[in-house]
C-alpha cells in the first residue's frame, strides 16, 4: 500500500495581503514558514520515496521546510509547472476587496468558485485540472501503483484538481472542499489507487 501526502503551501505574503496570486512567484510570509515547519514536524514518522512540487517558490520552500523538519532532505524532488496554482490572469496582484468593488461581489464569486468560468486572461478550475490530471497520471500514478510513498507540495486549486481525481468528486463537490495552508492530508492507497484512508494530520 502506498502513502500519498499532499500539502498546500504555507501562507504566502499575498495570502496575507488578501491579493490574487496565481502564477506570481511570491514568497512565504512568516506565518507560512511556521506552518511549513509545523507540517514537517507532523510528518517526522513518515518516509517518502519521492517529492513533487510546482514551479513556484512558495510551494518549493514549503516542501524544503517539511523535508528538513522530517529529516528527509536526500530524496528526489521533481518541480513542474503542471502543479502550479490556477492562473488568475488579469486579477493577479489585485486586492480581493478592491476587485469585488470594481466587478461586483457576484462576478468575483463566480470567477473564484465556479468550475468552468475563468477570470479575464486566466484559468478556470476545469482548465487547471486539464494540466494537473494528465501530469498526475503520467508521472505520479505509476509510482503510487508501484507502492512508492509520495509527497506533493502545491497550491489550493492544483491540489483541488488532484483531490477531485483521487476522491472521484463532482465539480460541485470539489468547489466546496477547502484545503487549508500548511496542513498535510494523508491518503493510503491500494495498488488500484482505491482510497483506504484519507484525512488531515
Amino acid at each position: 500500500m502506498a502513502q500519498l501526502i499532499i500539502v498546500r503551501h504555507g501562507q504566502s505574503q499575498w495570502n496575507l495581503e488578501n491579493r490574487f496570486t496565481g502564477w506570481v512567484d511570491v514568497p512565504l510570509s512568516e506565518k507560512g514558514v511556521a506552518e511549513a515547519k509545523a507540517a514537517g514536524q507532523k510528518l517526522k514518522d513518515f518516509r517518502f520515496d519521492e517529492a513533487f512540487t510546482s514551479d513556484l517558490q512558495r510551494a518549493q520552500h514549503t516542501l524544503a521546510y517539511i523535508l528538513e523538519a522530517s529529516e528527509q532532505t536526500n530524496i528526489p524532488i521533481t518541480k513542474n509547472q503542471a502543479l502550479n496554482e490556477r492562473m488568475y490572469g488579469d486579477l493577479q496582484g489585485l486586492d480581493k476587496a478592491d476587485t469585488a468593488a470594481k466587478y461586483g461581489d457576484e462576478q468575483v464569486h463566480i470567477w473564484r468558485r465556479s468550475y468552468d468560468v475563468a477570470p479575464p486572461a486566466g484559468e478556470s478550475l476545469k482548465d487547471t485540472a486539464a494540466r494537473v490530471i494528465p501530469y498526475l497520471e503520467a508521472e505520479i500514478v505509476p509510482k503510487l501503483k508501484a507502492g512508492k510513498n509520495i509527497i506533493i507540495a502545491a497550491h489550493g486549486n492544483s491540489l483541488r484538481a488532484l483531490v477531485m481525481y483521487l476522491e472521484k468528486m463532482t465539480p460541485e463537490q470539489i468547489l466546496k472542499f477547502e484545503i487549508p495552508t500548511g496542513s498535510p492530508r494523508l491518503y493510503e492507497l491500494d495498488a488500484d489507487l482505491n482510497i483506504q484512508k484519507a484525512d488531515y494530520l
